[in-house]
């Protein structure tokens, strides 16, 4: 594992989105698993705008979203297919087909759970899993457990997670209850991880995750066991690693 520091939140956001865009260059038809919220969004600015300077072509890549909210449609802004759209995929030229998100919507949602495993499958796999980390260690929708979450499930969201999220809704009360999302081993599959986090929020779990014991109440703690996984994180974020862990950083 590697750990990269950054001064603030343009600089993480943009060494993070040079690995991605690597990815790209060097393996054009390649599976991106893409990621939601508040901290990827600079990372696909940042690839927005190589690709409208000529430095990147998205026309042969596939992408693969970690999860989606549970009886939202895709046309609701809240939706995670609605937020890719915006923050990614209209302003670059992948094609909409080489977009995949769970459905959301979908009458079998276990149905559902199969069907998205055996896209990701058919696909080959992911080559590159850009991730973010919530307040409670959880990644993708995968909350803490008493259990490592396995393959594409369906998950009942945590008092928590609904309440870190309500900022993007115009109530608490509208933030969906379940989502369906990739599991931990869906996660831990992929050729590489790269994983975000920015602000002192996220200083504490971010330590715990990276350098505590293994176990699913922390689900990012699974991490340390992926065979090429890159952090980009900054200062505020990396606070208690460097108290704790100054030699870890690069």
């Amino acid at each position: 594992m590697k750990i990269i520091s950054a001064p603030d939140y343009p600089a993480m956001s943009r060494k993070a989105a040079n690995l991605l865009s690597a990815q790209i260059i060097l393996k054009p038809d390649c599976v991106l698993g893409l990621a939601t919220g508040g901290t990827p969004v600079g990372v696909y600015q940042q690839l927005i705008d190589w690709y409208q300077k000529g430095d990147l072509d998205f026309s042969k890549a596939h992408t693969v979203n970690l999860d989606e909210y549970i009886g939202l449609p895709v046309q609701n802004p809240q939706s995670y297919r609605s937020f890719m759209n915006e923050n990614l995929f209209q302003h670059v030229n992948i094609p909409i087909e080489n977009t995949h998100v769970p459905n959301g919507t979908a009458r079998n949602m276990e149905a559902e759970c199969i069907r998205y495993e055996k896209l990701i499958e058919s696909l080959g796999g992911v080559d590159m899993q850009l991730l973010g980390i919530g307040n409670t260690g959880h990644i993708g929708f995968n909350e803490p457990n008493d259990r490592f979450d396995t393959m594409t499930h369906i998950v009942t969201l945590k008092e928590t997670t609904i309440k870190a999220n309500a900022r993007f809704f115009d109530k608490e009360a509208d933030v969906p209850q379940q989502a369906i999302t990739m599991g931990i081993q869906t996660i831990m599959k992929a050729q590489k991880i790269v994983l975000v986090a920015n602000g002192e929020s996220k200083a504490e779990i971010l330590e715990k995750s990276l350098f505590g014991p293994i176990r699913p109440e922390i689900p990012a703690s699974i991490l340390q066991l992926h065979k090429d996984v890159t952090v980009f994180a900054d200062e505020a974020a990396l606070a208690v690693i460097r108290e704790k862990h100054m030699q870890s950083i690069d």
